[in-house]
């Protein structure tokens, strides 16, 4: 049974299994919550496939510095690779 990391986290077992992949406390709590409530996006495209504006807005979204300056190639390393 998965310890109880509080109210804050919705999914306490997924919450757990992210944090021994090594992702952060603030990225497992987000996927955990986002799972346990039904919003989380289900993108099963490549990252490639994506259009450049796409992935400058995901970049956006999880805090990629220096985004403005890659180009799609680097973006979808940056994304990839974010922790």
């Amino acid at each position: 049974m998965a310890k109880s990391h509080g109210s804050q986290i919705k999914d306490d077992k997924l919450y757990e299994e992210l944090r021994k992949q090594g992702e952060s406390k603030e990225k497992a709590a987000r996927i955990a919550n986002a799972r346990a409530n039904g919003s989380l996006d289900h993108r099963s495209d490549r990252l490639e496939d994506r259009s450049k504006d796409e992935l400058y807005e995901e970049a956006r979204k999880i805090g990629i510095e220096g985004r403005s300056k890659m180009n799609k190639s680097a973006l979808v390393d940056a994304v990839r690779n974010h922790k």
